[in-house]
């Protein structure tokens, strides 16, 4: 997954499917998972958001030049990739 020069290096599809059932598995009823890119670990991180207001959180992050940048955000049920506006 995200194998293509857009992304640093590819990502594992089991890790990938393994995130998507950990949050769905979580006592918090999370319904979007967002996949950042760790520059400093060189890594891709989950993270999971409750609802589509809490993502604004994460519009900073593709012009971000810091450690992190967004890479895609997916809805945890339907596993259909979600777009930011």
């Amino acid at each position: 997954m995200f194998d293509s020069s857009d992304y640093p290096q590819a990502l594992d599809e089991a890790l990938f499917e393994s995130w998507l059932e950990e949050g769905r598995a979580m006592k918090i009823p999370y319904q979007y998972m967002v996949i950042i890119w760790n520059v400093m670990e060189e890594v891709y991180q989950p993270a999971y958001v409750q609802d589509r207001d809490a993502l604004s959180e994460f519009e900073r992050y593709p012009t971000n030049t810091g450690q992190e940048g967004l890479v895609a955000v997916f809805n945890l049920y339907s596993e259909s990739r979600v777009t930011l506006p």
